[in-house]
């Protein structure tokens, strides 16, 4: 077959699947809890922004989000000089991928990490090796042993997709004292707004002591901006100097950009959803519990529900019941999860119809 052949190991990668839209029947209200987006939307300040910047679409962006990475910076208590900010932290994984990894290298996640990690890996050349978990959550000790002196990356997603569980900081900065100079750790914090246990910490203080620790954000979460592809990495100068250096000139549009920046000064809409979310997630998670079903102890905006393998009984089946009540939920297939499915908490609305049917679902024959 003659044509253009791709690199060595593209083919054999995977492709991300996203969590299914949900297709409306006439006269059907859908809810889509597939893809852990805010029941509330982004703040009324940010669509303000973003409408005002509509006036000037014909100019490019400044080119290095200086008032958004000044903005987390204020947020953050954080240099802006070391922030980078990127179409989604997406993107950022991604260039750092593109950075540190090349044919011959290791990367390190875990075996239900997110799975941009094993895509960007490979993507580059590297080897993606899985350290197994323990109940879900990464478990230090088997990505220590892990370590060879070909490993470049560690990717670990705290709190973690799909499991919705969080390694305490102190294991954090066991890994991190673990690790060789030449590896760099990857603290992927998408979910950290939604935690409120006191043993957490975001990342900051290893980013701030270490040379080899970054962290990464987005603004898809609890900030509900998920459509404009924004997220940020926060690093010692030497990775953000060389990150930089292969990043697009104008990654993110300016619209993101002063989106962004009302969205993270609306601290009354952030508490408001943080607030949500908890009440909510703990009531999923007892009145799930009560149907005989697991759930998975979350500090996330989702809950993961596992499902026996009886016939008639299992995740699959329940997907299909749900959905046809207009209740879409995440399989997990492609997360080596086949028996389980990923909620993310929605409105009191929603909430409450998908523990109606996973109970109507539980008690036919």
């Amino acid at each position: 077959m003659s044509g253009p052949v791709p690199n060595p190991g593209i083919l054999d990668i995977a492709p991300y699947t996203p969590g299914k839209s949900p297709v409306q029947k006439p006269g059907q209200k859908v809810f889509k809890l597939s893809a852990n987006e805010t029941p509330h939307g982004p703040s009324p300040r940010a669509r303000e922004a973003y409408a005002e910047a509509i006036s000037h679409l014909e100019d490019y962006p400044e080119g290095t989000s200086r008032v958004l990475r000044e903005a987390i910076g204020r947020a953050y208590g954080l240099d802006p000089n070391r922030i980078i900010c990127g179409a989604g932290s997406d993107e950022i994984l991604n260039l750092l991928a593109h950075t540190y990894l090349k044919d011959g290298d290791e990367a390190i996640s875990t075996t239900h990490g997110f799975l941009v990690y094993p895509i960007a890996t490979m993507a580059n050349g590297a080897k993606n090796i899985v350290a197994p978990e323990t109940n879900f959550t990464a478990d230090v000790d088997a990505i220590l042993a892990r370590v060879t002196p070909r490993t470049k990356l560690v990717w670990l997603a705290n709190p973690n997709n799909p499991t919705g569980t969080y390694i305490p900081f102190d294991e954090v900065k066991r890994l991190r004292a673990g690790l060789p100079a030449h590896a760099v750790l990857v603290l992927d914090a998408a979910y950290s707004d939604f935690v409120s246990r006191n043993d957490y910490e975001i990342g900051i203080e290893l980013v701030a002591t270490t040379d080899n620790t970054v962290m990464t954000h987005t603004f898809s979460k609890i900030h509900g901006l998920a459509a404009l592809r924004i997220g940020w990495m926060f690093g010692p100068s030497n990775i953000v100097d060389a990150v930089n250096r292969i990043r697009g000139p104008f990654n993110v549009s300016t619209p993101a950009m002063l989106a962004a920046v009302a969205a993270i000064e609306d601290t009354a809409h952030i508490r408001m959803s943080r607030e949500h979310n908890e009440h909510w997630r703990n009531w999923l998670t007892e009145e799930i519990g009560k149907l005989g079903l697991t759930v998975t102890p979350s500090v996330t905006n989702f809950v993961l529900i596992h499902f026996p393998t009886t016939k008639g009984k299992t995740s699959a089946d329940a997907d299909a019941f749900l959905t046809e009540r207009g209740l879409v939920l995440r399989a997990l297939n492609n997360y080596g999860l086949p028996h389980a499915l990923r909620m993310t908490i929605g409105t009191e609305e929603a909430n409450r119809l998908v523990v109606d049917g996973l109970r109507d679902f539980m008690a036919r024959p």
